[in-house]
């Protein structure tokens, strides 16, 4: 095992974040130590993988990369030890992304239905009317926060319609309950214990709702889907329906939210970019690939080595945590020629930011649908993006977030 000193980078380090996902610190480590011993001050460490390949590679061995929550779970920390969240409530159960196979492989069987086309009939139609009404609402020309105004609202209104959410729940609240779930490194999204017992005790409140009318009177809906599921023969319990229904709001809402956000960024930066899409809206089909991939609004996700093994040349010892970077595999020069380079033009190309293997995101196609919407609703009426200022991020080793865009919408 590498030793650790005060010079190697620390990449669980949330404050390495704050100004910017450090792309050329990943570039460097990974030319140098693809497979990367990363000290913890409060924890054993834990091996960072930064290529592709080896990104890969672990994700097609989901027996013996665990995800089970016996053995730590998804994230950096160890959901068996402080919880889901990092908050060490006791009530949330396991989510099915914590969760090995062949019990993993259910959970999935019982959710596809939830994003196939015949039960999302329509909702394309329904995402572009929500989106209009969210646009027309924006002054042109006139400073706008767009997370407040698009960004947030977008996927997570498409989300309380796959819960069928009672209508006094709007997306305000769905927003204050995800940042909190993901932000255990921000001291704006987790002020308190006492504000994040809050917090939780709200959600829960409506999880017991949900939970108990979707029991009695199933609708079609993804919570419905959650609630009735069978696992080995048996009902779910209400503890493991709240961590995948935490899954599902934050993971159909993190990717699309922040995944938009960055790409106006990018096309205020690259203004010949966005009139590709002005010209050619159809680019869309493939461009919001390349909008994820730049993003790459999850950053990493977390095994434990079930056997000792080899990867990249390194030997993983039985019991190591090995953290999968994908927004460093996703700047791979191997795979992606100029990586650092946002560019619409590369196609459909094959990114890790909605994961690989067993774990890949479900709701991907869905995210991407939402992405193609709003791009295209933009074309129509906005010539370019002003930013106003740079935008605030998440102090999270774990999202890549802004909380803020200020941005002007030129019309065209």
């Amino acid at each position: 095992m590498t030793t650790a000193t005060s010079t190697r980078p620390d990449f669980k380090n949330p404050d390495l974040y704050v100004a910017g996902v450090p792309h050329d610190l990943f570039a460097q480590v990974r030319a140098e130590e693809p497979v990367y011993w990363n000290a913890e001050a409060d924890g054993p460490g834990f091996w960072a993988v930064l290529r592709y390949a080896d990104i890969v590679e672990v994700s097609r061995q989901p027996l013996l990369y665990s995800s089970a929550y016996a053995n730590g779970g998804h994230r950096i920390f160890n959901e068996n030890e402080v919880g889901l969240t990092g908050a060490g409530e006791s009530a949330i159960g396991i989510p099915f992304i914590s969760i090995d196979p062949p019990v993993h492989t259910q959970y999935r069987k019982f959710m596809m239905p939830a994003v196939a086309p015949g039960r999302l009939a329509g909702i394309e139609e329904r995402i572009t009317e929500r989106c209009r009404a969210l646009l027309d609402a924006i002054p042109l020309g006139e400073p706008v926060d767009l997370v407040q105004a698009l960004s947030a609202p977008l996927p997570l209104m498409t989300l309380c319609e796959l819960f069928d959410l009672p209508p006094e729940i709007g997306w305000h609240d769905l927003y204050d309950w995800t940042n909190a779930f993901v932000g255990e490194d921000d001291p704006e999204f987790r002020q308190s214990p006492e504000q994040m017992a809050q917090v939780l005790g709200s959600f829960f409140a409506l999880m017991q709702t949900l939970f108990d009318t979707r029991r009695h009177q199933p609708g079609a809906d993804l919570a419905t889907l959650l609630a009735n599921a069978e696992i080995n023969g048996q009902p779910v319990q209400f503890r493991d329906f709240v961590g995948n229904m935490i899954l599902a709001l934050v993971g159909a809402n993190e990717t699309t939210r922040n995944s938009l956000s960055h790409t106006v960024v990018n096309f205020a930066a690259h203004p010949a970019q966005w009139q590709m899409v002005r010209d050619d809206p159809a680019i869309l089909a493939t461009a919001v690939r390349e909008m994820v991939r730049h993003a790459s609004p999850v950053m990493h996700m977390r095994r434990t080595a079930t056997a000792d093994t080899v990867l990249g040349g390194q030997a993983i010892a039985k019991g190591d945590k090995v953290v999968l970077w994908y927004t460093a595999a996703n700047r791979d020069e191997s795979v992606f020629a100029d990586p650092d380079t946002f560019d619409i033009t590369r196609g459909n190309i094959q990114h890790l930011a909605f994961g690989s293997g067993q774990h890949v995101c479900i709701g991907s196609r869905l995210a991407e649908m939402q992405l193609r919407v709003a791009f295209r609703l933009l074309a129509e009426r906005v010539k370019g993006f002003e930013l106003v200022s740079a935008p605030r991020r998440f102090r999270s080793n774990f999202i890549n977030g802004l909380k803020n865009l200020d941005v002007k919408l030129v019309a065209g």
